[in-house]
């Protein structure tokens, strides 16, 4: 996080291109009342909020930071100040802004953890370390999905940890015009990859949006200065246009005696470029550019205008999408249509109320609220932990993946992979990654039926388990009652989930090792056969045990495993169990040696061989 003054990159003459196509990406931090705002926004959010927290945050942060400045030249203090603004923008509470001023103080400075859990408490603490550890670990080809794997953990844990990271994030991309664009390019990938998926996943269109255009403007900032030109240069036609379709609308709520908003949908450039250049759309061609939104008050107000709206015009087939009756997994809800309005023009509406609107807006920073509001000292006993399933998904499956390349794959994947919505009979909603199919769906339910699915129906018609699975689609699976019964190999060829193609991995994975564990016991007794050893006395004795901790094995049945699976002979494994053994038995008790010296070592050395053959007999 730290920058230092590189004036060499800031004079450069592609530094300055870019600042004449990008500006975007020079923002300086507000100079003046700095901590002023941002504990205003705070106290508008949380009236009855602890704002002193923050005070004392800024002071030991500006204190540590004092001798610091960001590439840009500014002081250092402005970017956890800023860091803080966006967080509480966002209507985080004074325990996470506190955090988010102090969050590159262990890092960057002498101040320690342990003091500052002395002073903030362990809380305030436990966030800063959470941000510390994401950044320690250096990005790369082979230590990225390590990183992403530590954020996911942490955020797990608590998500407030996640929420000041993306915000760090978010302000350094502000700045990226002053840092080598070498380095900008590749903070500009990571956040596209890593960070805005997130943002998204987390449903914070806010952050997510501005994050996807900063680094598209870093990644190409001749197409970015392209597109934003062809858009301002639409935009006095389309205001006008939107004017007279929200005019349209609005009577339609007087009429309805709705009480509502009606405003202009910004345009996000990234959404563009997406759209024109990997879907291969022409410009004029793109709906979204001119979008209208409706706030109203309650659900029911959602469908009234919807109706009025399709009344008045006509809807564009195959473009209705109810996100109210059947939320996005990051919670988001609205109605979405696309109807051709005055003069042929198709536009595109959204319909939700206030609160969907807080939420689509800030996502899960606004389910967070709760956290930070405090009834009698105690946190308010309505958590919503409920609706962040999200969250156990990931961190679960995190831990099923163990290989860091694998992991990171298939979070790419997972988080920005599209979903569809299926029904079980009684009417439960699971959400599927798009192309999910009915083994997805079982092993979404639970892993058991997964494991023991032979058929499905879906809505009432006996189905492929390769089929493709639709959002609204009822589905029920039939299950073997065999207790042997598994997985198929084929099912990795269709399945589209990591829960399931992880779990019919690792069913597998233990059933090969069951039959290793069995296959290298039979070799072993084999070969004690074949060379007339005493199996059931060694068997019987801490041999197998100690040898297999020689190896470096857990246990015996890990031993048998990797002979079985050709990891270890067994000729290696019983000379080293009979190295144990013969000497034991060669040795005799100490009282019995001088009873049997007149004796002489004639007849045991006779003897010997008849008692193991005796032996021998006796076991098999």
């Amino acid at each position: 996080m730290t920058q230092t003054p590189a004036a060499s990159a800031q004079n450069s003459p592609q530094s300055s291109s870019l600042r004449r196509l990008v500006p975007r990406i020079f923002s300086r931090a507000p100079s003046r009342n700095g901590v002023e705002q941002l504990v205003r926004t705070v106290r508008t959010h949380h009236p009855k909020g602890d704002v002193s927290i923050i005070e004392r945050a800024y002071q030991v942060a500006a204190a540590a930071h004092a001798s610091q400045k960001r590439q840009s030249g500014e002081p250092y203090i402005t970017h956890p100040l800023a860091v803080a603004q966006i967080l509480a923008d966002l209507g985080l509470g004074p325990r996470a802004i506190a955090a988010a001023l102090l969050h590159d103080t262990v890092e960057d400075t002498d101040y320690s953890l342990d003091q500052l859990a002395a002073d903030f408490g362990d809380e305030v603490a436990m966030l800063v370390d959470g941000v510390t550890k994401l950044d320690k670990v250096k990005y790369g080809d082979a230590a990225q999905a390590e990183t992403v794997r530590k954020m996911i953990v942490a955020m797990s844990k608590d998500i407030r940890v996640l929420l000041i990271k993306l915000a760090d994030r978010l302000h350094n991309a502000r700045t990226w015009g002053f840092v080598p664009p070498e380095k900008a390019a590749k903070k500009a990938t990571e956040t596209l990859e890593i960070y805005a998926p997130l943002a998204h996943r987390l449903g914070i269109q806010a952050v997510k949006s501005e994050l996807e255009d900063l680094s598209f403007a870093v990644l190409h900032p001749k197409l970015y200065a392209e597109i934003d030109s062809l858009v301002k240069q639409r935009t006095p036609q389309r205001e006008e246009y939107m004017h007279s379709v929200i005019d349209a609308v609005e009577e339609d709520l007087r009429d309805l005696r709705i009480r509502g908003r009606v405003m202009g949908r910004p345009k996000q450039l990234y959404s563009v470029y997406q759209k024109m250049v990997v879907r291969g759309r022409e410009f004029d061609d793109i709906y979204d550019l001119i979008g209208i939104r409706v706030l109203v008050n309650n659900v029911r107000d959602c469908y009234a205008v919807l109706g009025s709206i399709h009344a008045r015009w006509t809807p564009l087939p195959g473009r209705f999408k109810d996100y109210i009756a059947t939320p996005k997994f990051n919670l988001y809800q609205s109605l979405h249509t696309t109807v051709i309005g005055p003069g042929g023009r198709t536009v595109e509406i959204q319909i939700r109320t206030n609160e969907m609107h807080q939420q689509a807006e800030y996502g899960v920073a606004a389910h967070w609220k709760y956290k930070e509001r405090m009834a009698g000292g105690k946190p308010d006993a309505k958590a919503v932990d409920a609706d962040m399933a999200w969250l156990a998904h990931i961190s679960d499956w995190q831990a099923e993946t163990a290989d860091p390349g694998e992991f990171l794959d298939s979070l790419r994947f997972e988080i920005g992979a599209k979903e569809v919505y299926v029904f079980t009979p009684k009417g439960r909603v699971i959400g599927l990654p798009a192309g999910g199919t009915p083994v997805d769906f079982a092993y979404a339910v639970h892993t058991e039926v997964g494991h023991r699915t032979m058929g499905a129906k879906v809505n009432g018609r006996l189905v492929p388990l390769e089929s493709e699975l639709h959002s609204g689609d009822v589905v029920e699976v039939f299950t073997s009652k065999n207790p042997d019964a598994g997985p198929s190999q084929d099912w990795l060829t269709f399945v589209k989930s990591t829960r399931a193609r992880n779990k019919i991995r690792g069913w597998f994975t233990k059933e090969r090792r069951e039959e290793a564990v069995e296959q290298g016991k039979d070799a072993i007794a084999r070969a004690m056969r074949r060379q007339n050893l005493p199996l059931q006395r060694l068997m019987n004795q801490d041999s197998f045990t100690e040898v297999a901790h020689q190896l470096r094995y857990e246990d015996v049945t890990a031993l048998y495993a990797a002979v079985g699976e050709g990891h270890i002979s067994t000729q290696s494994v019983i000379e080293k169990v009979t190295a144990l053994v013969e000497p034991r038995r060669r040795t005799p008790p100490p009282a019995r040696s001088r009873s049997r010296t007149s004796a002489g070592p004639r007849p045991r050395a006779a003897a010997t061989p008849a008692s193991s053959c005796a032996a021998h007999r006796t076991s098999w």
